[in-house]
Formats: C-alpha cells, structure tokens, sequence
C-alpha cells in the first residue's frame, strides 16, 4: 500500500493507581502512537506498549524503528514481517495495526466495512497489594457487571489475596490468578496447592519457562495458562507438544500483532490480554477477541483482559471502545473506529 506520511508519536498515560505486579511497579504506561496517511489521505492508527519490564525493548528504540519505517513510501504486511527487517514485536504490532485500520477505513469509504463485532467478554485486572484493599477494588468492578477476576500474585500474600476476593465476592465469582513467572516450581507447587480450595479458574505464567511449566503441569490441581514464553506460534506449537498449558494468554505488543496472535490461537486456546495498552491497542486486541468468539472459531467463553482503560486517570481518544456491564464494546466508526483527541495527545505527549 501507498503511504504519503508517517507520524509516530510517544506518549505516556498516568493510571489511577500504582500497578503492582511480580514483575515490578507502573505509574504510568509508556506507548507509541503511529499514523499512516494513505495517497488517498486516509488515516490508520496503530500503537506500540514496548514491554521493557520483561525484558523487551524501550520505548526510544520502538520509536526510531516506526520513523525508520517512513523511508519507504510504501508498506504492507509481507514487508513487515520479513525477519530481515529486523523490527521489534511492538514496532510490528504498531505497523501491521496501522495497516488493517487503514483498510478497514478505506473499505468504509467504498460501504462495504461491515458491522461492528459484538461485545468482548472482560475480567477485571486487579493490581497485588493488601487482601483486605484487593478484595475491597474486586467489589468495585463487580458492582460494575464484572463476574471474572484476575489477581496478581507472586508478591505479598498471595493466598490472602485469593482469600478474601473469594469471601468477599462468593462461590459464583470467577477468579484467576497471574504469577509473571515469579515462582519456581517447588514454590509454585506449594501455592497451588493452597488455592485448590478456592476453585480458581486457572493460572497464568505461575513458572518462567515452557520447560517449568510442563514439569508443573503434571501435577497442577488448577489448569495452567501461558503468556510471557508464549511469543510466537512456534512458542504455541512446542507449548501443546510438550503438554505445558491448557491455555495461552496473548498480548498484540508482545506476539507482534493480530496475526501472529489468530495464528496462535488456532493451535492452542486463546484469550487476549493488555499490556496495559493505550486505545488503539485495545481496540486492536477487542476485534481480534470477537473474531476468536465467533462461531467459526466454537464461540469460546473466556473472558478477556482488555478492561484496563479503567485503570487509567485519562485517555488520548476522543472515541474508542466502551466497557460497560462487564463488557467492551467495540466503537462503532471505521477501521479500529478509534479517533484521538488532539489536545489529550499533546498534553501526554512525550
């Protein structure tokens, strides 16, 4: 496809509250919003969340290879995803979002977009802290329509967490926890073993590697989900051969884009997560999680971890997707139907 311009903007969002997690603490989300203008004088927007407290790339870096891209005056998805390139997984994920947005809205133009998918069933993203404080914000986002729950666990008293989010909110709640891979197996043994009563969903990443996850596998009361060691379907691939989860959760930054994550899913089963995305990225994993709810995929039931708009103090759209009653909603307009809010933009411009 044809590009007149490119523009790649950083920019950070404050969240409402510190973002605790194993892997370490957030007070603000770090991004990279990118524009492509067709000749047409279109425009695509896609978004880059570097994941640097795993181990990822920074933000400098995803931001000169998005501008290295503008040398071109064309791109389209086989180009961005030849390894020669040698782009970063957020960088990809921007571009390729970009692209399909950018398609979706020319489609508009020439009335044949389609409707919206339908609504995106979410769990509420609970930040580790007290039992008493986590169970309390639980309460919060279920008297919001939210039924699924996901504790972070791997710091601070984990079992108290589960706890008390279990007493407070009843038998009916669904509750899964994430580890970030903080555990060993022994450890990781030993805590599952505790939360057995509390007839938890499923765990994610309790172990760092595919290796510790299949030895944990074998004798796991509660089923184990993937996230961090998946990064590719030849990760999914070697996950189900060596019987290392059940499940995989799948971030767009982390995968590359919404291809890599559908190819994923077709070997192992799937739900979306945040890496605490901006908008754009939001809107790109919510039409990603209603194409894996389809009847062409057998319609799965889990919920996906996209409600993280809420942990945000502001926003830089002016549209995008609306959570309500345990449910996002993808935005109605063209493409990703996200537009931004120019003064937000500059006033959370980096």
């Amino acid at each position: 496809m044809r590009i007149s311009s490119l523009e790649v903007i950083p920019y950070a969002l404050p969240l409402r509250e510190p973002y605790v997690t194993a892997a370490g603490r957030l007070r603000s989300r770090e991004m990279a919003l990118l524009r492509l203008r067709s000749e047409e004088g279109i425009v695509g927007l896609g978004e880059a969340v570097p994941l640097s407290l795993r181990g990822g790339v920074g933000l400098e870096r995803v931001v000169a290879e998005l501008e290295a891209l503008g040398r071109s005056d064309s791109l389209d998805e086989e180009r961005l995803q030849d390894e020669t390139l040698a782009l970063s997984r957020p960088a990809r994920c921007a571009a390729l979002t970009a692209l399909l947005d950018l398609r979706g809205r020319r489609a508009a133009d020439r009335d044949d977009s389609g409707s919206p998918a339908g609504p995106v069933l979410c769990n509420a993203t609970l930040s580790a802290g007290d039992p008493v404080a986590v169970a309390a914000e639980a309460e919060r986002w279920a008297d919001d329509g939210f039924e699924s729950f996901k504790l972070k666990l791997g710091v601070g008293d984990d079992v108290g967490q589960v706890r008390a989010v279990r007493q407070t909110l009843g038998a009916a709640a669904r509750i899964r926890v994430d580890a970030n891979g903080a555990w060993d197996v022994e450890t990781a043994r030993e805590r599952l073993a505790e939360l057995e009563a509390f007839d938890v969903e499923l765990v994610e990443q309790p172990v760092a590697s595919l290796e510790e996850l299949a030895t944990l596998a074998e004798s796991s009361p509660i089923p184990i989900a993937a996230d961090e060691s998946i990064e590719n379907r030849s990760d999914a691939a070697r996950a189900v051969a060596m019987g290392a989860c059940a499940l995989t959760g799948v971030k767009l930054s982390k995968v590359g884009g919404p291809e890599e994550a559908i190819e994923i899913a077709e070997l192992i089963p799937t739900y979306l997560t945040s890496a605490l995305d901006g908008p754009v990225g939001i809107a790109a994993a919510a039409q990603v999680a209603a194409t894996l709810a389809g009847p062409e995929s057998g319609g799965s039931s889990l919920a996906h971890g996209l409600a993280t708009q809420r942990l945000f103090a502001d926003s830089v759209a002016a549209v995008e997707c609306e959570l309500r009653d345990g449910y996002l909603h993808i935005a109605r307009g063209p493409g990703l139907g996200v537009e931004i809010d120019e003064d937000a933009l500059e006033a959370h411009r980096l």
